[in-house]
C-alpha cells in the first residue's frame, strides 16, 4: 500500500520501544492503520494526538507486514485538550471511527462530518450547536454502517406527516396518533432530526439519547468499549449542566 494524503488521527497505540500503531481516517481511502517509527517521541507525540489533521505518507512493504508511515502536522487541535467538552468529543468521535470503521473502505461523509464537529468544538462558541452536530454525526454513522433510522413514514400507518416518535426496537418513525398510547415506550422524535433547523437543549438531549441507544445496541454490542462510553457519559453530563 502506498498513500500520500491528509488524514485525521483516530488512535495511537504504543508499539515497540518508541513506535506507535496509528489509525488514520482519510477521505478517499477510509481508515488506514500503519506503524509510525518514533511515534512516542517528544517530536511526534503532538502529531499523533486524536483529532489532529496530518499529512501521512504510507509505505506498505508486503502483505504480511504492517505498513510504515511518516507524518507531519497540518492542523493541530491541541487547544481542545483544555476544554472538557471538546476533549470528550474528540475521544468519542475518534474512538468510534477507530473502533467501528472497516479499514480501507472510504466514508467521505463521515470524514467530513467528523471534522466539522471538531471545528465547532474548536470555536467554543455555542456548546448546544456543537452537540446538535454530534447527534447528526452519530445518526449519519449509523446510516453509513447500515443501521440508519427510517424516519420517512409511520411504521404503523404509513403516513408521512405528524411523525412524533421513534421505536427503540425498529428505529422507525411513529406518528403522534399511532404512538400516543405507547409514548412511554417510545423515543420522542426531535424536530431538528426530522426537519433540520435549530435545536433546543431538550431536542439535542433526546437526539443524543436515541443515537446512543442504537450505537450501543447495533454497533458496540459485544465490544469492550468502557473507555469509549465513558467519554460519551462526560458529553451528556456537560449537556445536563
Amino acid at each position: 500500500m502506498h498513500l500520500d494524503a491528509e488524514a485525521l488521527v483516530c488512535s495511537a497505540i504504543a508499539h515497540g520501544e518508541n513506535g506507535a500503531v496509528v489509525r488514520f481516517l482519510t477521505a478517499e481511502s477510509g481508515l488506514v492503520a500503519a506503524y509510525v517509527p518514533g511515534g512516542r517521541s517528544q517530536r511526534l507525540r503532538p502529531a499523533l494526538a486524536p483529532g489532529t489533521r496530518v499529512r501521512v505518507r504510507v509505505d506498505g512493504r508486503s502483505d504480511t507486514q504492517l505498513a510504515r508511515a511518516a507524518v507531519e502536522i497540518v492542523r493541530s487541535r491541541a487547544a481542545l485538550a483544555f476544554d472538557p467538552l471538546a476533549l470528550a468529543l474528540v475521544e468519542w468521535l475518534a474512538g468510534l471511527a477507530a473502533t467501528l470503521l472497516p479499514e480501507g473502505h472510504p466514508y467521505p461523509r463521515i470524514h467530513e462530518t467528523f471534522e466539522s464537529v471538531l471545528d465547532l468544538a474548536e470555536l467554543q462558541d455555542d456548546p448546544l450547536v456543537t452537540l446538535a452536530a454530534l447527534a447528526r454525526f452519530e445518526l449519519l454513522l449509523l446510516a453509513e454502517l447500515g443501521f440508519g433510522l427510517d424516519l420517512s413514514t409511520c411504521a404503523a400507518t404509513g403516513q408521512t406527516t405528524g411523525l412524533a416518535f421513534v421505536s427503540p426496537k425498529t428505529g422507525r418513525a411513529v406518528s403522534a396518533g399511532a404512538g400516543a398510547a405507547y409514548a412511554d415506550r417510545l423515543f420522542r422524535l426531535p424536530a431538528f432530526v426530522a426537519n433540520g433547523g435549530t435545536a433546543s437543549a431538550e431536542d439535542v438531549a433526546e437526539a443524543l439519547r436515541i443515537a446512543r441507544h442504537f450505537i450501543e445496541r447495533d454497533l458496540l454490542h459485544g465490544r469492550r468499549a468502557t473507555t469509549l462510553t465513558a467519554a460519551r457519559d462526560r458529553i451528556e453530563a456537560r449537556l445536563k449542566r
